[in-house]
C-alpha cells in the first residue's frame, strides 16, 4: 500500500494498491461487502489489504464452483486500534483493497463520554479531523463530554441568544451549538448541525449549501449566512423551515462571515481574490467587493464603521473602512510567510484585538486605539480558533496538530494551562452556564 498525504492538512490522506491482475474490488457499503466477479472455476487466494497490515499480510483460500456465487469472509485480525481504523476506513471509502472483506457493520457511535463538572463557563471546541465535539469545564480544566458531530466539523457560533450554538456541520436551543461539517467527497455530509448542549447531542441538520466553510447568524436568530467554498457563494438559510432561501455568487474560496452590528449588512472574504463582497440583506444583492491584501479568512466588528480582517499571506491585520469599503491602515504582525495570520477576535470592549497566527504558533495581541501590536503569546502548533472567557480575562486557542487547547491568561499573556482536545481541534466558543 502506497500512503498519499498532505504534509499541512494531516486529514488529507489516500492509500493506493496497485494489483497485477484484473480480479479485484474497492470495499463497497458500511457493511464492509465486496464482489469480484468473471472469475473461472478454481481455488483462489483472496488477499486483503488495510493501511497498518498493509497488502497481502492476511490471506484466505477460496474455492470457485461453476456457475455459481461464492462467499468469502476475511476478518480483519491485529489489534483493537488497528480493526477500529480498518471499519473507519471502509465506512467512509478510503481504503482501497485487493480484495474486499465482508464483515459485521462498525459499532454504532458510543454515548457521549461525560465527567463531572462545575458551575464554571463550558468551553465548546470542533475537532475536524476525529469529528467530534469537546466539551470542556473552565474551571476545572477537563473535558467533560466528548461527543460524536459528524465529518469535519469547524466553524462553531452561538445564537444570539447564547442559549443556542452553530457549529459549521451548526447549534440551537437550551443552549445550542451550530457548527459547519464540509469539504467532504461525500456531498450529503454538507451542513449546519444544531447541537443541543442541555442534553449533549445533535438535534438537527440545517442545509448550508455546497461545501460550507464558515457562517454568521443574523441577528434576530432567524437566518444563517453561509460561506460555500467550492461554489465561489454564500447561501442564505432560514433556521425555521430549514430551506436555503437564496444563494448568491460571490469571490473564489469565500471563507469569514461576519454580520455587521447594525444586522442590516453582511461581510464575506474571498480567500482566493483577496477581497471582501458586502451583501446588503434588503436589497438581497452584493452592493460592494473590495481588495483587502492576500487570503483573508476572518472578520471582526468593533462598529458598523470598521472591521478588521486577517491578511494571511501577508503577515498582517487590515483595518477597512466598512462604510467606503477601502483600505485604512496595514498592521504587520510579523514576516510573511512564518506569522500567518488567520482568525481575529475583538474584546467585548473592543479596546482589544486578538490575532491567531497558524504555522506562527503565536497568538499576537493588538491597540485598537492606536492599532500597533503590544505582545504576542506562543502557544500550540497552528493554532486557529480563539475565543474570550466571559469576563474576558482568558484566551483559549484551538490548536490543531497538538491536539490540544491553550489557556491563556490575558493579565501577562502567558500560557496557564494546556487542555488535551480531539484530534485536529479547530474552532472553540466559551459560554456561561
Amino acid at each position: 500500500m502506497i500512503h498519499v498525504k498532505c504534509n499541512i492538512h494531516s486529514w488529507m490522506q489516500a492509500y493506493i494498491g496497485v494489483v497485477d491482475n484484473p480480479y479485484f474490488a474497492v470495499v463497497s457499503g458500511e457493511d464492509g461487502s465486496y464482489r469480484i466477479g468473471n472469475l473461472a472455476p478454481g481455488t483462489y487466494t483472496v488477499a486483503i489489504g488495510q493501511e497498518k497490515l498493509g497488502v497481502g499480510t492476511q490471506e484466505q483460500q477460496v474455492t470457485v464452483a461453476p456457475h455459481s456465487n461464492t462467499q468469502a469472509d476475511v476478518n480483519v485480525q491485529g489489534d483493537e486500534l488497528m480493526r477500529k481504523r480498518f471499519f473507519i476506513l471502509l465506512a467512509f471509502g478510503v481504503c482501497l483493497a485487493l480484495a474486499g472483506c465482508n464483515s459485521a457493520k462498525p459499532p454504532a457511535c458510543p454515548a457521549p463520554e461525560t465527567a463531572a463538572e462545575s458551575s464554571a463557563p463550558r468551553i465548546y471546541v470542533t475537532n475536524e479531523v476525529s469529528g467530534d465535539l469537546s466539551v470542556i469545564d473552565s474551571g476545572t480544566r477537563k473535558v467533560i463530554a466528548t461527543v460524536p458531530l459528524g465529518k469535519r466539523p469547524r466553524g462553531i457560533h452561538a445564537s444570539p441568544t447564547k442559549r443556542l450554538c452553530t457549529l459549521r456541520l451548526a447549534v440551537r436551543r437550551s443552549l445550542a451549538l451550530m457548527w459547519t461539517k464540509a469539504r467532504c467527497r461525500d456531498k450529503s455530509a454538507d451542513g449546519i448541525g444544531v447541537f443541543n448542549a442541555a442534553q449533549n447531542k445533535v438535534v438537527r441538520v440545517l442545509p448550508g449549501g455546497s461545501d460550507p466553510e464558515n457562517f454568521d447568524v443574523s441577528k434576530d436568530g432567524k437566518q444563517l449566512f453561509i460561506s460555500n467554498e467550492d461554489t465561489s457563494a454564500v447561501s442564505i438559510v432560514d433556521i425555521a423551515s430549514g430551506t436555503v432561501l437564496k444563494t448568491i455568487k460571490i469571490g473564489g474560496q469565500p471563507e469569514g462571515v461576519r454580520v455587521a452590528p447594525d444586522g442590516k449588512r453582511v461581510f464575506i472574504t474571498s480567500a482566493e481574490d483577496g477581497t471582501i463582497a458586502v451583501l446588503d440583506l434588503a436589497a438581497g444583492h452584493i452592493i460592494s467587493t473590495f481588495k483587502v491584501r492576500h487570503r483573508p479568512r476572518s472578520i471582526a466588528m468593533p462598529d458598523g464603521s470598521r472591521a478588521y480582517v486577517n491578511a494571511e499571506n501577508d503577515g498582517m491585520v487590515v483595518l477597512v473602512d466598512a462604510v467606503k469599503c477601502k483600505t485604512l491602515k496595514t498592521i504587520p504582525l510579523g514576516k510573511p510567510g512564518v506569522i500567518k495570520p488567520t482568525a481575529v477576535l475583538l474584546s467585548p470592549d473592543a479596546t482589544r484585538l486578538y490575532v491567531s497566527t497558524g504555522r506562527g504558533q503565536q497568538v499576537f495581541t493588538v491597540d485598537t486605539a492606536t492599532q500597533t501590536v503590544l505582545g504576542s503569546v506562543t502557544v500550540g502548533k497552528r493554532p486557529w480558533g480563539i475565543a474570550l472567557s466571559p469576563d474576558a480575562k482568558t484566551l483559549y486557542s484551538a490548536n490543531g496538530p497538538s491536539n490540544n487547547i491553550s489557556v491563556v491568561n490575558l493579565a501577562d499573556n502567558t500560557v496557564a494551562a494546556t487542555i488535551p482536545a480531539g484530534t485536529g481541534p479547530w474552532g472553540v466558543i466559551v459560554l456561561p452556564r
